[in-house]
């Protein structure tokens, strides 16, 4: 274990963060030398794609895993698979954001954590573009490029910046809309940023208030979850219950957000 006690050293004998910091260092690299070059190579679905840098991100990214930490299952999203466990876990999503990416839309991040019985102790999420690192360890509190940050001190819906992602399913898209809709203009701005992974990290920068989404997977979410509770903030599931890696849906706000979110939006018909 490491000198707090939190995760397993490293076959090396580097702690986790060091080990997901090599990751993202490899991930930047790639990402900056595919951006505007790489264009699409599959498409999973409406709006859902793939890029030859999304593969390349996760090799590398894999390949450090593997040698650091042999037998820690990983869990990534272009080679997902079912494991969930009460032991030692790795998920990435190598590129959050690929559809930005790939229309040369720099918002966009690579994002990693390191998972104990379904719960994040290390979280990290890159923009690779301005490199900026949002890393967290549980009990430690969150950073960004190793300064100390905080949720925002919003207090209402009515004074917050609220963003939304849509995801891939399209009945739970447009609830979301539908919710920001009326929710409007009760609010002081709405951001639809492409990368939950993103739009979850900038709530724990205290960049916005709020981020809402109702169709997510481990990858998308592992690292925010860490991030946003570090950074004094709350994380919760669509109708408030704790929320793990494998939540669907998600609430990250500040406290006070949070709490006014559930007032305002409880009869409104977006939790399904």
């Amino acid at each position: 274990m490491d000198a707090a006690g939190i995760a397993p050293l490293s076959s090396s004998g580097r702690d986790a963060l060091a080990v997901a910091r090599e990751c993202a260092s490899e991930a930047q690299a790639i990402m900056r030398a595919g951006f505007g070059r790489t264009g699409v190579s599959a498409t999973k679905g409406r709006g859902n794609v793939l890029t030859e840098t999304d593969l390349a991100v996760e090799r590398a990214a894999t390949a450090i895993l593997a040698r650091e930490y042999p037998g820690v299952p990983i869990l990534s999203e272009e080679t997902a698979a079912d494991t969930r466990s009460d032991s030692w876990l790795w998920v990435i999503d190598p590129l959050d954001g690929t559809k930005n990416f790939s229309r040369g839309i720099p918002h966009f991040c690579f994002t990693i954590a390191l998972c104990h019985g379904n719960g994040p102790v290390v979280g990290l999420t890159l923009q690779p573009l301005l490199g900026e690192e949002f890393a967290a360890v549980r009990g430690r509190g969150a950073t960004l490029n190793g300064q100390a940050i905080q949720v925002s001190s919003t207090a209402s819906v009515r004074e917050s910046i609220l963003a939304v992602d849509m995801g891939y399913d399209d009945g739970r898209g447009r609830r979301q809309l539908e919710l920001a809709l009326a929710l409007w203009p009760g609010m002081q701005s709405l951001r639809i940023p492409g990368s939950a992974a993103l739009g979850i990290a900038y709530v724990a920068a205290g960049r916005w208030d709020i981020f809402l989404h109702s169709d997510l997977q481990p990858w998308d979410l592992a690292a925010g979850l860490l991030l946003v509770r570090e950074a004094g903030g709350v994380v919760t599931g669509r109708e408030g219950e704790a929320a793990t890696i494998f939540s669907k849906g998600l609430i990250a706000a500040t406290p006070a957000v949070h709490a006014d979110f559930l007032r305002v939006a409880g009869r409104l018909p977006w939790q399904a």
